[in-house]
């Protein structure tokens, strides 16, 4: 190899440790380091002394071998060069070249040691218990406009060992809108695919009370090793830990030894990254590594297809009536429609009931709060497409039919007019970006103060919202 691929490497192994330490530990202890030549996966470090050497091995041993097995890969072996002064009279200053690291090559060239699994008392075993619940399932799992993007993001990492694109994936979104479920998809899908996977899920409640037990009985250490062992880690509910440092910082060494040795970390919250309260900034800053996607309320389409699902799979006829009425009024989550599809078939079964509008309304009224049909983008894309019979799917598109067009403006006008949702919102909604939106508005401004059909029209619609 020759000297600049070998400083090439050398720089990644040094961003890395920049990106793990403290300045001041960086500048004290790595930056006097020089590569001086790497042949047959044999590297040499130029270091101030054979003391610094002793240095960094005791305070840096993990980190150091786990960069190097990264960049170098698996066989890479270890040397220092360093000034030393001989014995003899004349005390001239010679360097000493092969000085091998046996402590670092033997850490690099061990296999992955069996390590203590929190999650069982009994005998250790080489594969774990994922901790997965077999209904969350890819196909179990309703998609629509509003959780497409996160959906395909999650098959791509199922579905390639090798898709390291979107690690980390980090998951956020209100309650009840499916987080949970496509997390556990992805590992079930990992699973079903490579069984030799070590997958964990696991909630950051119970990942803070195995780190409390483990500090107690002074086996932190091989709470550590088993989460770092973990080829795929799903940790759901990421902002329990806020406020909770001593955690966070175990979390943070955990997240940094899978992210180098191209380990997949999935994780989900009630909010993006940057809003997250007492989490400390370097873990807030790792969280955003990879790729973040929102789950949004569940739109009109994905209500109907969750109360269409649920309903085959627990053996209940329900009418098309009673399904848009549902979800037409239950609008918040996906839990709350699937508590709705349980209450009817206890009505059905257990007081041998027919399921009809007024049993619907009945059950909804003793369930959620129905309230006055609050406009939605989406309520006024499926009013607008109803109206000029047309595919509402086409609005999302690219197509530039007149038709399409104009219905597409009017869904951006009416939205703007109608709701609090701003510019930029509308048009992440249709694919395009604020000022589109704006040019639509104005467009449509334009035709009602000219076009009476038009403007008569749109009042239609008004009316029906």
């Amino acid at each position: 190899m020759n000297e600049d691929q070998n400083i090439q490497l050398w720089n990644k192994c040094l961003a890395i440790l920049r990106d793990n330490l403290d300045a001041e530990q960086f500048k004290a202890w790595f930056e006097p380091i020089v590569a001086q030549d790497f042949v047959d996966n044999q590297l040499t470090l130029r270091v101030p002394s054979q003391f610094f050497v002793q240095q960094i091995e005791d305070r840096y041993f993990q980190l150091i071998s786990a960069t190097l097995r990264r960049v170098y890969g698996n066989d890479v072996k270890l040397f220092y060069s360093y000034n030393i002064i001989k014995d003899s009279p004349d005390s001239n200053v010679t360097v000493a070249h092969d000085n091998a690291s046996a402590k670092l090559n033997s850490a690099i060239a061990r296999q992955a040691q069996h390590v203590a699994n929190p999650f069982d008392d009994g005998p250790e075993l080489d594969d774990i218990d994922p901790q997965l619940n077999p209904r969350y399932t890819f196909e179990n799992y309703c998609t629509s406009m509003s959780n497409k993007l996160a959906v395909s993001v999650g098959k791509a990492i199922a579905d390639d060992p090798n898709c390291k694109t979107f690690n980390p994936m980090f998951v956020f979104g209100p309650t009840g809108v499916g987080k949970t479920h496509l997390i556990q998809a992805i590992g079930i899908r990992i699973k079903e695919k490579r069984p030799r996977t070590r997958v964990l899920y696991t909630t950051s409640r119970i990942f803070e009370l195995q780190f409390t037990t483990a500090r107690i009985n002074n086996k932190l250490n091989d709470f550590i090793n088993f989460y770092q062992s973990i080829d795929v880690l799903i940790l759901d509910d990421i902002q329990e830990l806020a406020g909770k440092t001593g955690t966070q910082n175990t979390f943070f060494h955990i997240f940094n030894h899978l992210h180098q040795n191209q380990k997949q970390l999935i994780m989900t919250s009630d909010c993006c990254p940057s809003d997250l309260d007492g989490m400390v900034p370097r873990l807030i800053s790792r969280f955003k590594w990879g790729m973040t996607v929102e789950l949004y309320k569940p739109d009109l389409e994905l209500r109907r297809a969750v109360l269409r699902m649920k309903a085959s799979q627990d053996g209940l006829v329900l009418s098309d009536e009673v399904i848009e009425f549902i979800a037409q009024n239950v609008t918040e989550s996906i839990r709350d429609l699937e508590g709705i599809v349980v209450a009817l078939l206890a009505h059905a079964t257990m007081l041998n009931q027919d399921i009809d509008l007024d049993l619907a309304k009945k059950v909804i009224g003793n369930t959620v709060n129905v309230s006055k049909k609050q406009l939605s983008f989406e309520l006024i894309a499926d009013t607008v497409s109803r109206f000029y019979n047309i595919d509402k799917q086409l609005l999302y598109g690219k197509s530039r039919k007149r038709e399409i067009s104009d219905a597409r403006q009017l869904v951006m006008y009416l939205t703007k007019k109608k709701t609090q949702m701003s510019s930029t919102n509308i048009g992440q909604k249709l694919s395009r970006d604020h000022a589109t939106v704006l040019h639509a508005c104005k467009q449509i401004e334009q035709r009602l103060s000219i076009e009476k059909k038009f403007r008569h029209e749109v009042e239609m619609i008004e009316n029906e919202l």
